[in-house]
């Protein structure tokens, strides 16, 4: 029924590029299990230089904040223990994998996790939402929210009860169930325009396997 575990993570960092040489400077994550979160992991982390002023104001993270933080190698050490081989979503994935595949490479890791991302999944369920930032979303669909955001724990939360609510719409407007992290990959790869198609084709094949 959508009872896979999965892992949601956000990171905050220094900027936006880690080949430009920007480290995370927090890092927030859930475990969901049937549907609720069961555990939770947030560090600061020191990314060994000064952060700009811009994203001292955007995050609300500020140099003196990181200064007393444990290293970057030492927090991701801690996180890659928590993620083991978990299913990983962020909202716009691709960036906060990147940071992950980059710090992991510091401390001669790789990630070997499958990961999917919320944002793309939800521009497939909710097409006519105003845009697909993640607060928008929550607003959209009516997630309930403390409205803080830029924390990395706080938008790991709201993802979390984002990709939960997606789960129940697939099962609740198209009535496909069981929902595998699988299918929630494949939605956020097909066009906005066939997700419906397909997702109602693939609970009438779950329903009347005879037919196919």
């Amino acid at each position: 029924m959508g009872n896979f575990p999965v892992i949601i993570f956000d990171f905050e960092t220094t900027g936006l590029s880690p080949q430009m040489g920007d480290r995370p400077i927090e890092v927030g994550a859930v475990l969901i299990e049937g549907n609720k979160v069961t555990h939770q992991f947030q560090s600061l982390m020191n990314p060994g230089f000064t952060i700009s002023s811009f994203i001292e104001s955007y995050t609300g993270i500020g140099n003196d904040m990181v200064q007393s933080a444990p290293p970057c190698e030492e927090v991701m050490e801690q996180f890659a223990k928590f993620i083991g081989k978990y299913p990983l979503v962020a909202h716009n994935a691709s960036f906060d994998l990147k940071f992950l595949d980059s710090e992991m490479g510091f401390i001669g890791k790789s990630r070997t996790n499958d990961a999917a991302c919320s944002m793309l999944t939800a521009r497939r369920l909710y097409p006519h939402a105003p845009n697909h930032q993640l607060g928008t979303l929550v607003r959209h669909c009516g997630v309930y929210t403390d409205g803080i955001f830029h924390r990395a724990l706080a938008d790991a939360e709201m993802t979390g009860r984002l990709w939960i609510s997606m789960i129940e719409k697939i099962k609740n407007t198209f009535g496909v169930k069981p929902i595998t992290f699988e299918l929630m990959q494949k939605l956020s790869s097909i066009s906005k325009a066939k997700a419906p198609h397909y997702l109602r084709d693939l609970a009438l094949q779950q329903s009347s396997p005879e037919l196919f």
